[in-house]
């Protein structure tokens, strides 16, 4: 990225200094390094032009990068001569590289997709790309050259998969070959042009090790999880867009016991599993004739045929929240899934709602039941106001009292303010009670120090 912008330098005489400012789009005159990208898409364009006029499309999709980045700059130098148009090496190696980015990836976005240290990439139609880095949202300069660029790159993510987008289906989930997540939403739904929004993941999956190390839960948390997850209690891990519950899911999952068979259900599959013994199911959506959709709860319902040791639902969102339940009241303990939700209580009021979703008319009292003999911890997750990513509570479900399903806290996020530059000031303590669950995972043989549920003022270090 930061080489791109110094060639942005270079080739229109910009002061050093002014990389970053360019590359983010905050500049003095913002629309400036905007205009200077729809310069070089179009040369871009007619660079493309002129390979397809030239060369067989089947030949150049089978040529190695070496031949084709010959081949790229060959046009490259002839549309620049014809056009009578002055240019560096560095201009011409960036028009080469976007050409070979359209070719070979996904256009203007291909280097943001590339860059470790980005984690969302967002279109905001053809002339407007942002991109998320350490929690904060930044502008670019990158464009596309009209909505039907856009569209094609879409197609290019969403084809390989079996997803189809267009008039008739204008939104659709699916999945980069490397597990990004990715959405997008066209009109006549979406009012200024394609939408296309890319959540990436790291390249390497990160453990529980790295989310101690990061400051998302502590050590002691860690060792009551790891104990909770290998006694197979029931986890629903809850959280707001983006607040890092599918990182977390990963996370825990690796210390399910290699033994074990586990069935993973997703919209768009994410999930990096590393055990021997998965098997990922992923739903489908209606076919052109609107028929052959492949729901959640189908999959859910199937997955309980499939001797499974383990069910993990990437995300509930609607009825086979019933299913889910109905499954770990009936020995398919040890089942892991996230939720959309605002804090621990409001994960029960959003997993009743939708178990009213499947259709089954039932009282509130009898759902909160189910909500209660099967769930056995539900841990919250937020991304606080700088950026960063906390586990905010890890609650016990303990039972029910009268109509009202029971909770108690047992580690939870305490922030004290904002530093000068920013940064929340916090920390996680123990509550000081020792979860009911404890027996249970003694039973099982799991190694719980009783010293990690010792309240901070207690004295101890943490």
């Amino acid at each position: 990225m930061i080489d791109d912008a110094a060639e942005n330098l270079e080739r229109f005489g910009e002061e050093p200094g002014r990389d970053s400012q360019l590359w983010l789009g905050t500049a003095t005159d913002p629309a400036s390094p905007r205009s200077r990208e729809a310069e070089i898409e179009e040369l871009k364009a007619r660079v493309h032009e002129r390979l397809l006029d030239e060369h067989d499309p089947g030949e150049l999709a089978q040529a190695s990068r070496a031949v084709l980045r010959g081949l790229v700059d060959e046009a490259t130098a002839a549309v620049l001569q014809e056009a009578d148009l002055p240019a560096s090496g560095s201009m011409k190696a960036r028009i080469a590289a976007g050409v070979i980015d359209e070719l070979c990836g996904y256009g203007p976005i291909q280097p943001f997709l590339d860059d470790p240290t980005i984690t969302e990439v967002m279109v905001n139609g053809a002339r407007q790309i942002y991109i998320e880095r350490g929690g904060v949202l930044y502008p670019t300069d990158r464009v596309f050259r009209d909505d039907a660029h856009v569209m094609r790159v879409i197609e290019r993510i969403v084809a390989p998969i079996g997803r189809r987008i267009d008039e008739a289906s204008p939104m659709v989930d699916a999945r980069l070959p490397d597990g990004s997540r990715v959405n997008a939403i066209i009109p006549p739904l979406s009012l200024r042009g394609p939408v296309l929004t890319v959540r990436k993941f790291s390249r390497r999956a990160l453990t529980v090790d790295d989310l101690v190390h990061l400051g998302t839960m502590t050590a002691d948390m860690m060792v009551f999880l790891q104990a909770c997850v290998v006694a197979q209690l029931n986890m629903l891990i809850s959280g707001g867009t983006g607040s890092g519950k599918t990182t977390t899911l990963n996370a825990l999952s690796a210390f399910i016991p290699n033994r074990e068979r586990i069935v993973t259900i997703e919209d768009a599959a994410e999930l990096q599993l590393q055990q021997e013994h998965v098997v990922p199911l992923e739903s489908r959506p209606a076919n052109l004739e609107g028929k052959g959709e492949v729901t959640i709860r189908m999959l859910v319902r199937n997955a309980l045929r499939m001797r499974p040791d383990r069910i993990i639902v990437g995300e509930v969102r609607g009825g086979e929240a019933l299913d889910m339940l109905q499954a770990m009241n009936t020995g398919h303990d040890g089942s892991l899934s996230t939720l959309h939700s605002n804090s621990p209580r409001d994960s029960l009021a959003r997993l009743e709602t939708m178990t009213l979703m499947a259709g089954v008319e039932l009282p509130a009292k009898a759902i909160r039941e189910q909500i209660a003999s099967a769930l056995h911890l539900i841990i919250h997750q937020n991304r606080l106001p700088d950026g960063t990513r906390r586990i905010t509570h890890i609650t016990e479900v303990q039972g029910m009292e009268g109509d009202i399903v029971v909770l108690q806290d047992i580690f939870r996020w305490e922030q004290q303010g904002v530093d000068s530059e920013g940064r929340i000031i916090g920390h996680h303590v123990a509550t000081g009670l020792r979860p009911r669950c404890l027996g249970r995972l003694l039973e099982q043989g799991a190694q719980v120090p009783l010293g990690i549920f010792a309240p901070a003022e207690s004295g101890r270090r943490r």
